[in-house]
């Protein structure tokens, strides 16, 4: 049967992009349909955008630090719409920049959301398309539960585009959405509550870590409550709808916010796909069933990045993409390595990991050693700020190589990116310790430990 399209891909964000781009680039005739904008969760509502928010609520950090320095600041003030509208120029422009990188490999963009009609078609907005693969690459999408007042929320979709900041505002999740929004708000001036319903904040995280920066953001001014959960919200006022809420905790007590955002998660975005259409089988939260070929259940379909609910990181659907097309194109199995994924989260202190947490490797019966520190930056010795660092390796015992590194304090992302590289290339503790630190820096101490900060494990 003659098709359309050699490739078409569902979704342009970053895995469809790159995807669709190399794949036209070797000569398939490729098409990629987008019902939003070009670029995905990453570039549009998630990581670009938050990032930028992150930076802007730093500043005020760095203000109230800046005394010890010798600065002196008067009539310092921030305004919302400011930061909000260029960041909403600059993701413009991005998105200009994915809609060149596709047209000059040729791709053709299809405006609209795609659904299956079987598994070598698809429709977009009335029209069939045909092709011999398909490929889904649709992202996840925010999950709020449903309760009395779930329609009073916003997620983490709607933060981009507020049309002003609240003077107090709760955020409900213990994962990293949860932090990170919880750190851009109190930098930004709102009087920040961080709400989850678990006895601790980020699962899956080393537990130290857990533990460490839990501590942080308590000093840094959020208003932490764990076991605690909403039981209904409603408005203060019934007749204004962009008023203030009133939040009715299960534990039995109520209290105003002027915004109340859930990050309690994200799902496969497969809900209006028309999965079965095309005989493709879905697992938990609608995750897309893939073998290690990224293959679906019907053999012509393929999906790689969150939709498949392994990793929900943009590098990693950007990776799967690239293995996707070694596969395809040079008959190379995929044997993508899910462990050693540098990690970080853009809280205030930010975190970075690469490798097993320390319980991980303890479940794997592995016989190890920790390595660990915390220690106030030189940075704060003048400005007078409380925060700390901290910094841990885990070492195999059985051949001396790193399997786990771990940070929270300033600059953990970019620190850690580096620490990725040597622990993928499988460097030893040795390795470590004949590496000259770059001093003075938080980073040297990955090069310094000694059998002094070794830890005591249970």
């Amino acid at each position: 049967m003659a098709y359309q399209y050699d490739l078409f891909v569902i979704g342009a964000g970053s895995g469809g992009v790159r995807a669709s781009r190399v794949a036209a680039s070797k000569g398939y005739k490729v098409a990629v349909a987008e019902g939003s904008a070009l670029g995905g969760t990453c570039v549009n509502i998630g990581c670009v955008p938050k990032k930028l928010f992150v930076y802007a609520s730093e500043y005020k950090h760095g203000f109230d630090e800046a005394a010890g320095f010798g600065w002196t600041n008067q009539g310092v003030d921030f305004n919302w719409s400011v930061l909000r509208d260029n960041k909403t120029n600059e993701i413009k422009r991005l998105n200009g920049i994915y809609g060149n990188m596709l047209g000059n490999a040729g791709v053709e963009v299809i405006s609209g959301f795609a659904s299956f009609v079987d598994a070598h078609t698809v429709s977009v907005d009335g029209k069939t398309y045909t092709a011999e693969r398909i490929l889904i690459a649709v992202g996840a999408k925010p999950f709020i539960p449903q309760f009395e007042g779930s329609d009073l929320v916003v997620s983490s979709n709607e933060m981009f585009y507020l049309e002003s900041l609240p003077k107090k505002a709760l955020v409900v999740g213990g994962g990293y959405i949860a932090v990170e929004f919880a750190g851009i708000l109190n930098g930004l001036g709102v009087e920040t509550t961080l709400a989850y319903r678990g006895d601790q904040l980020l699962r899956g995280f080393d537990q130290d870590v857990r533990d460490f920066a839990s501590e942080e953001y308590i000093k840094s001014g959020i208003d932490l409550r764990l076991n605690t959960d909403v039981e209904r919200i409603e408005l203060a006022d019934a007749s204004n709808q962009d008023g203030a809420r009133i939040v009715h905790f299960k534990e039995g007590h109520s209290e105003e916010f002027g915004l109340i955002l859930y990050a309690t998660g994200r799902v496969p975005n497969v809900s209006t796909l028309g999965l079965k259409n095309a005989g493709i089988e879905t697992g938990k939260n609608g995750a897309v069933i893939v073998d290690r070929n990224f293959t679906t259940s019907a053999n012509s379909v393929f999906a790689l990045g969150d939709v498949t609910d392994k990793i929900q990181l943009t590098p990693v659907a950007i990776k799967e993409a690239m293995a996707l097309i070694a596969y395809w194109f040079d008959g190379k199995e995929v044997d993508f390595d899910y462990d050693n994924i540098p990690t970080a989260v853009f809280s205030q202190p930010a975190i970075g990991t690469v490798g097993l947490s320390e319980q991980e490797a303890e479940s794997r019966g592995l016989d190890f050693r920790v390595y660990q520190t915390d220690f106030r930056a030189m940075k704060h010795t003048l400005s007078g700020g409380t925060g700390r660092t901290l910094m841990k390796l885990l070492v195999n015992n059985a051949d001396d190589k790193v399997i786990g590194a771990h940070m929270v304090g300033d600059y953990s992302g970019e620190i850690i990116q580096g620490l990725g590289i040597a622990i993928k290339a499988g460097a030893t503790k040795a390795h470590f310790d004949d590496t000259v630190g770059v001093h003075p820096t938080s980073a040297e101490e990955f090069v310094t430990f000694s059998a002094a900060a070794l830890k005591e494990r249970k």
